[in-house]
């Protein structure tokens, strides 16, 4: 009896102990679990503008403190030896001209002798610059009326084209409210607010809407010219953004170089949107963008990637997870930047070189990151060290190519101002809205990269004789 009891104590014991180790166990695996998770909350709360791809408007209040990429030039601030700079210069040919009258002599010798009969020797000039008292002018047609000796009938001389109701606002006017509108997001009613202001003279938003959808009809040409001469540019900068039409999710793209800008408004994001605007599909030379993968898709063009976005994920994993090879990484890049300006860009040996020594750098950082097989899930930073071992060349394209620059900073910047615009102006309300803008912030902006006056352009465009682009003559 004795020894029954005991063995099913002993067995009643082994049960409890198995169930306890498997608590443990299935404990130890939970703790793991929300380590693993508080670590990931922790690095999704420290990214901000400095060390990732989120824009500085989402860092909110709290600021980080500011950290350049950027290194000391040694060089002092202000304008540098050479720089042209925008002191206002005196004109030649001055719109009036108001001479100062010398009656008595100012020289204190003298008791102030008169000098009204004296010769004028000479005169020194200094120039204002100022608005005039009245910057809207009126201008009254009168066609004639007289009667045909023949028929008898009462016959008007013709007005000039573009004079077709009793009272109307001029194309340069339309083309400033239209600058006003699409160059500095200036909401309709406020646009009505500074015409009144400004020229004393009440305008309606309905006048806003169709001057800009004259421009828009008028800038189809324009937007074909810019269709046909993307593809063939050296290299291309490609965006997109979230866009708010009536209530929806939109994306503005952006094609743009040095010379050209093109935006468009999809309601796709990827391949698809990109196939219906039908530029980059033509593609023959360099993209240059974010990695994003269906930029992938066209292989008949070359790709490069953006280091700022690189330099910022290194500098996330080397502030926040102590990466030591993010950090010679991001050193490796920014010397190699700096080689490019001061020496140009690199023969074949001296690529090579380069090569071996961003790829030491990988093969450090992957005895801490082995590459995993399948569908587990990767750190950041493992993801981070696959695009830059699998697309080594495409990191690498500035050091070997003149034209292809080290960051996709065209893009961004010409992708930034919809963002501003919807800080401004808020949502589209219908998707016609949207693409009227696009068009017209093409245009503005590829006329601010050609040099062209924005309102003379603007003006142009009103009267359907809008700018045609060209790209610059490339060298033998």
């Amino acid at each position: 009896m004795y020894l029954k009891r005991r063995q099913q104590l002993f067995k009643l014991a082994r049960t409890c102990l198995s169930k306890l180790i498997d608590l443990l166990l299935c404990l130890e695996a939970e703790v793991r679990e929300l380590r693993r998770q508080v670590k990931e909350l922790k690095a999704r709360l420290a990214l901000n503008s400095r060390n990732s791809s989120k824009p500085p408007s989402s860092d909110g209040l709290a600021k980080p403190t500011p950290k350049s990429l950027r290194q000391k030039s040694g060089r002092r601030p202000g304008g540098q030896p050479g720089h042209a700079g925008r002191t206002l210069q005196p004109v030649a040919q001055p719109d009036h001209v108001r001479v100062q009258v010398l009656d008595c002599c100012p020289c204190g010798l003298c008791r102030s002798r008169c000098l009204r009969q004296e010769p004028v020797l000479g005169h020194e000039k200094r120039q204002v610059f100022e608005l005039p008292q009245k910057p809207l002018e009126v201008t009254e047609y009168q066609a004639q009326i007289k009667r045909c000796p023949v028929s008898g009938r009462l016959v008007r001389a013709p007005f000039p084209k573009g004079v077709s109701a009793p009272a109307q606002y001029g194309p340069r006017f339309k083309a400033q409210m239209v600058y006003f509108n699409d160059e500095h997001f200036i909401p309709y009613q406020r646009l009505t607010r500074i015409c009144q202001d400004l020229y004393g003279q009440p305008l309606s938003e309905a006048t806003i809407v169709a001057a800009n959808q004259r421009a828009y009809e008028h800038l189809a040409s324009f937007e074909q010219r810019l269709e046909e001469l993307l593809p063939q540019a050296p290299l291309n900068h490609c965006d997109e953004s979230g866009l708010r039409v009536n209530k929806s999710l939109y994306w503005l793209h952006v094609v743009s170089n040095p010379w050209l800008t093109f935006y468009g408004v999809h309601p796709k994001r990827g391949a698809e949107a990109m196939n219906a605007l039908g530029i980059l599909p033509r593609c023959k030379n360099w993209l240059m963008h974010d990695h994003w993968k269906p930029y992938f898709t066209y292989q008949s063009c070359l790709h490069a990637l953006c280091n700022q976005h690189h330099l910022r994920e290194l500098k996330f994993l080397y502030e926040e997870h102590q990466e030591a090879w993010a950090q010679q990484m991001s050193r490796f890049l920014l010397d190699c930047l700096q080689r490019r300006k001061s020496q140009g860009v690199l023969d074949p040996r001296q690529f090579k070189k380069v090569r071996t020594q961003y790829r030491a750098i990988l093969k450090q950082a992957r005895r801490r990151h082995p590459r995993r097989e399948g569908n587990d899930a990767q750190s950041k930073a493992a993801n981070l060290l696959d695009r830059l071992e699998d697309f080594d060349l495409n990191v690498l394209a500035f050091t070997v190519f003149e034209e292809v620059p080290f960051t996709n900073n065209g893009a961004e910047r010409d992708i930034r101002m919809e963002k501003t615009r919807q800080k401004i102006s808020g949502c589209f309300r219908t998707l016609h809205g949207a693409r009227v803008f696009a068009r017209i912030r093409s245009y503005i902006s590829t006329c601010r990269k050609q040099g062209r006056n924005i309102l003379d352009e603007l003006e142009n465009a009103i009267q359907a004789k809008p700018f045609m682009p060209a790209l610059p003559c490339r060298g033998p």
